[in-house]
């Protein structure tokens, strides 16, 4: 099942906040996707420009979305989204089409990178890389287990709840690749320059992600494409 419910593509999510490009590499951002409207291609909403739909124009971090990469409202809140207990309400954000989507960051960015995210059907991955595009070294990599099937605190929807996952490394990251089943996993308060997602959630790395018994690894491995 999927998490967009007015689609036939299922029961879908996705709520991201963009780390700005402008900012120093040090200094931590959240990306939360609120101001996006239902099902709108993020794009340069985080480049001080406008969604998809022409939301905007959202804040000048420097940050831009594959065209695959859709904000996805909470049903519970007018929206097509079949998730809950997503950070930052209401929306959240995830991947329409293809094995992943990539976010880069010209201006780059540092010490660690996190999120929350919900996969209840299918597994995900992270990759983290110091050129655009997915390009060059491999900073670090993040398999991402199954979260909850409606879980605590929102019944209502399949993709409840969204957890928090982080990962630290050197060097300075310029994009992410958000790999993972198309419209099967979302991700919300993405952050970056912190191993720790925006919202006052205990820390990634020492937090047991509950999923049929799977815990969660974090791995860091450097290669270059």
């Amino acid at each position: 099942m999927r998490f967009v419910h007015s689609l036939r593509l299922g029961f879908g999510l996705a709520t991201v906040l963009l780390v700005a490009a402008t900012a120093p590499a040090s200094a931590q951002v959240v990306l939360t996707f609120e101001g996006l409207r239902n099902l709108e291609p993020v794009l340069n909403y985080y480049n001080g420009g406008l969604g998809g739909f022409g939301s905007g124009p959202g804040p000048n971090y420097g940050i831009t979305f594959g065209a695959d990469s859709l904000a996805l409202i909470d049903r519970d809140a007018g929206g097509s989204g079949n998730f809950g207990g997503e950070p930052s309400p209401d929306t959240v954000v995830f991947f329409s089409s293809g094995p992943g989507v990539v976010m880069n960051v010209p201006a780059g960015f540092s010490t660690g990178f996190s999120f929350f995210y919900s996969a209840p059907f299918f597994t995900g991955t992270i990759e983290i890389y110091d050129g655009l595009n997915a390009t060059g070294t491999l900073l670090a990599s993040i398999p991402l287990p199954l979260t909850p099937d409606t879980g605590a605190p929102d019944p209502t929807g399949r993709y409840s709840p969204l957890v928090p996952f982080g990962v630290s490394f050197s060097g300075v990251a310029k994009s992410v690749n958000f790999g993972g089943t198309a419209t099967y996993i979302a991700f919300d308060n993405i952050t970056l320059g912190s191993q720790t997602p925006g919202g006052a959630i205990p820390e990634p790395t020492t937090l047991v992600l509950f999923a049929g018994g799977l815990g969660a690894v974090l791995g860091t491995r450097r290669r270059t494409r």
